[in-house]
């Protein structure tokens, strides 16, 4: 059994940590790994506070394509249809080719949760989902 929402928190409390020893918002970025394996992300559940930039080391561990999608339910309906087979150079649309590594690089202005999810046919489905809180 994985212990994911222990490393999330243990993750989100040394974030919180960092940021209450007197960091400074022009930091460099906050690096975190999001692999995806057997189809699966890990970690499921991250938690960051808002106005913190953050870049996702995104590392496709299958043999097959993924993407990366996160955002609100709103954005999650446009692309359950699976318009778009390439995402451009968007940070919150990222195409993960087998075997391959991307990062990206976000800043979450105000709280709120968020997900992210692989909307190849039948990847959310799989359990392709996780989730993001910005505090």
């Amino acid at each position: 059994m994985r212990n994911l929402p222990v490393r999330s928190t243990a993750l989100s409390l040394l974030l919180l940590a960092g940021l209450a020893a007197g960091c400074s918002p022009d930091m460099s970025p906050l690096r975190v790994e999001i692999r995806i394996h057997y189809s699966q992300f890990e970690p499921i559940a991250l938690t960051f506070p808002h106005g913190v930039a953050v870049t996702f080391v995104l590392i496709n561990d299958d043999p097959i394509d993924h993407e990366w999608l996160i955002g609100d339910e709103a954005f999650h309906e446009r692309h359950r249809d699976g318009t778009e087979p390439q995402h451009g150079d968007r940070p919150t649309e990222v195409s993960l080719p087998p075997l391959t590594s991307i990062e990206t690089t976000l800043t979450f202005d105000s709280p709120g949760t968020m997900d992210y999810i692989c909307h190849f046919p039948g990847h959310e489905k799989y359990g392709m989902v996780g989730t993001l809180t910005v505090t």
